[in-house]
């Protein structure tokens, strides 16, 4: 038997619903005979009369009666999945698993993954913390589809986009030693406290390498996976570190921040996807409301410099 086609469901149900041919034939755009002819197929096809013509209606028999209740069936799943499938090529339903790093997250993602929220609420976002390394292997295994990793990334299987520029900052507290001129090196006595480097290996080993640029190696005394449990440690006077600008919201009373001058305690964290998934509605949306976001950041940030007058 042939497959019941969705134009002879429609022709139907509407038929059953309005009980003329002549309306039914005017709201589906199409003649009376034509109209008779779709009904006529569907009935070969499932074998009997569906509709019987009254002399000023239509009625439907006990076959039609049956057909009626899954033809609508039918053609409400057919909707619902004509409707996802758009959304999804628009890429406003689907999944995104989303890796970052300790400092991203501190900044930027927040702002970024609630206002993609707002305009594609029913894309399910999954959150994996992740060093830079395990980063991009996921993106080129397609265990991810995005990353906030630091920069550069020298791999032509990995689109990156510039989306923030961090430095690393002092934090001490109490009456901890700090000397503007000489820089970090007036801390080289004092303990550390730091990330540890299984939890991100890019971060500490860049604090390590900035405190050897000013004349010394650490002494850690206490590592941490938490920039937050970082910050408390110094204000309870267990040591000093160094922690990205981004946290200074997050300060706890007592910790002092200064800036560090040295070109290497900066650094340059990116969005990245794989190349060959770059047109994927999803990540493209994604893309889009990231970048978006850092240029609106931008243009706040530039109105908010007090210009001088004439």
């Amino acid at each position: 038997m042939d497959d019941l086609q969705p134009t002879e469901l429609r022709a139907f149900v509407t038929l059953a619903e309005q009980r003329h041919f002549g309306r039914t034939a005017d709201l589906l755009y199409v003649t009376q005979p034509a109209l008779t002819k779709q009904i006529q197929r569907l009935e070969e096809k499932v074998g009997g009369p569906l509709v019987v013509r009254g002399y000023r209606d239509v009625q439907l028999t006990e076959a039609g009666q049956v057909l009626l209740s899954r033809a609508r069936v039918v053609l409400q799943e057919a909707a619902t999945a004509l409707e996802a499938t758009q959304r999804a090529a628009r890429g406003q339903l689907g999944l995104l698993r989303i890796g970052f790093g300790i400092a991203s997250i501190q900044q930027l993602l927040p702002d970024v993954l609630q206002r993609f929220r707002a305009g594609y609420p029913d894309v399910e976002l999954r959150l994996r913390e992740m060093v830079t390394a395990d980063q991009l292997a996921g993106l080129i295994r397609g265990q991810i589809d995005i990353g906030f990793v630091r920069l550069p990334v020298n791999d032509a299987r990995i689109e990156t986009k510039r989306i923030l520029r961090e430095r690393l900052m002092v934090a001490i507290a109490g009456r901890t030693p700090w000397r503007a001129r000489v820089g970090l090196a007036s801390l080289a006595a004092e303990p550390f406290i730091t990330i540890a480097r299984s939890t991100s290996a890019s971060y500490h080993d860049h604090v390590i390498a900035v405190c050897h640029e000013a004349g010394f190696s650490p002494r850690i005394a206490q590592e941490t996976s938490e920039l937050s449990t970082m910050l408390v440690l110094v204000g309870a006077g267990m040591g000093v570190a160094l922690a990205p600008g981004s946290a200074t919201s997050r300060t706890p009373p007592g910790v002092r921040l200064h800036p560090l001058s040295t070109p290497t305690a900066a650094w340059d964290i990116g969005l990245a996807w794989n190349a060959d998934r770059a047109k994927e509605p999803v990540i493209a949306a994604f893309v889009s409301t990231a970048l978006d976001r850092v240029a609106g950041r931008r243009l706040q940030s530039s109105a908010e410099i007090p210009t001088r007058s004439a």
